[in-house]
């Protein structure tokens, strides 16, 4: 489908990164704002958010669900929102593209509205599994009318007339099905729960606290949390400002690190513990992370973060660390490659379940350019040497973060690494190219 407009694109090494940037708001936040804001009564506003593909799609589907949303020429988001379990039927199916958050958060909002709605997406979400959040959400009344095998894209789901609540403990770490859950509870009487056994990032927690809604985190077990929600609230509009981006920062971050001589600033950063386990690992390396100031600003920590080059060694990433820094492997596997000594990265299993299986992929990637990778179980092992080869051209699988990890690997490898495609790096960060030239990296 894509091979039609794929557009290469080579990293250079050349000389070094330099300047003071902010990367996009934070994509789990402006994904969330958008719909919590579509369930008020009244009008929010949301400042900073994300305008890549992934979040767009989010824009179009809360339309076609009822809600009005308009953006003023300076950027900001007004939202007027149609109530909780008010969402209207939409008359063509909502076409989430690339976005998997996009997909499980609004199949969780619809489940709890009395409505039918077909939920699609491109040929890469079309391969990602489903039903994990539709199995809770038909405990609570919602019924799955029509899916593709395994419970995957196309489907057609039936909100349920009278939700239920549900105590739900979730089988696997993962932010997005015990947001679903929670969103379909808005719409149930009585108390929602969800048990986690590794507590995941809590932005939908911290989002329903900021528009109104009674809800309750606690402690459980030894790593995870017991959060319970009040259901059948009247959400309050109010106003969001959504943070950089950590999982963008990151890639500007490794760069500097890894190309001699560097000396960047990135602006407002978001600090949640659960969403840090990079900066955590990267300082474990030897990085030079310093944070400059911080404030607060919608409910989370931001700061800034001046970031300097370092020489990395081999570290072991403990499995209880992934949840918050899930996304941000790839990357790791690019500063674990420049670093001196082997770095293992242990209980990656999640990864198998992205936008492409990105456990093989991180692997592929790394050893397409000298580097010495292993994978045993679902560890990652990283045999770095304190220089890449580079040479070698990366197949992408239509994988954004694939895209950038590579171009940052080219910026400081001995010879060019090639993409195959960097149109999907829209999907999260669409001025990644530009942003990183400004910075002084030799991408064309």
């Amino acid at each position: 489908m894509n091979t039609v407009a794929s557009t290469p694109l080579t990293a250079r090494r050349g000389g070094p990164l330099q300047g003071r940037v902010r990367v996009p708001g934070d994509k789990s936040i402006s994904h969330r704002a958008l719909i919590l804001a579509a369930l008020t009564v009244g009008e929010s506003t949301v400042a900073g958010l994300l305008e890549g593909e992934d979040v767009l799609n989010t824009v179009a589907a809360m339309r076609a669900l009822g809600a009005r949303l308009e953006r003023t020429p300076e950027g900001l988001w007004k939202i007027h929102g149609v109530g909780v379990g008010g969402f209207a039927q939409p008359a063509a199916p909502l076409d989430f593209g690339n976005s998997g958050t996009g997909c499980r958060l609004v199949l969780g909002a619809v489940a709890g509205c009395p409505i039918t709605a077909t939920f699609d997406g491109d040929a890469s979400l079309r391969k990602r599994p489903m039903r994990r959040v539709l199995d809770p959400l038909e405990k609570m009344g919602a019924r799955v009318i029509e899916q593709a095998e395994g419970g995957r894209l196309p489907l057609t789901l039936q909100g349920a007339t009278d939700p239920l609540p549900i105590e739900y403990e979730s089988p696997v770490p993962s932010a997005q099905l015990k947001s679903a859950v929670l969103l379909a509870g808005l719409a149930a009487p009585g108390e929602t729960i969800v048990i986690e056994a590794e507590a995941t990032r809590d932005h939908t927690e911290r989002l329903l606290k900021h528009f109104g809604a009674k809800i309750v985190s606690k402690p459980h077990g030894e790593h995870g949390r017991r959060i319970v929600l009040q259901g059948q609230p009247e959400l309050e509009p109010a106003n969001v400002m959504v943070p950089a981006d950590p999982s963008s920062a990151a890639f500007p971050m490794v760069a500097a690190l890894i190309v001699p001589g560097s000396d960047i600033t990135l602006d407002g950063v978001m600090m949640n513990p659960l969403r840090t386990g990079l900066f955590t690992t990267l300082k474990e390396m030897g990085a030079k992370i310093e944070t400059v100031a911080t404030r607060d600003d919608g409910g989370e920590e931001v700061a800034d973060l001046r970031i300097t080059t370092s020489q990395l060694k081999g570290v072991e990433v403990p499995p209880e660390r992934a949840p918050a820094m899930i996304d941000e492997y790839l990357i790791l596997g690019v500063a674990a490659a420049f670093a001196q000594g082997t770095t293992r990265m242990r209980g990656l299993k999640e990864l198998r379940v992205k936008e492409s299986d990105r456990l093989e992929a991180t692997a592929d990637m790394l050893r397409v350019n000298g580097i010495s990778v292993e994978i045993e179980g679902d560890d990652l092992i990283v045999h770095g040497k304190g220089s890449v080869a580079g040479g070698g051209e990366v197949k992408t699988h239509m994988d954004h973060r694939i895209a950038m990890s590579a171009l940052v690997m080219g910026l400081a490898s001995e010879n060019p690494v090639r993409i195959d495609d960097s149109a999907f790096i829209a999907t999260s960060f669409p001025d990644f190219v530009g942003l990183m030239r400004g910075l002084g990296a030799d991408l064309a």
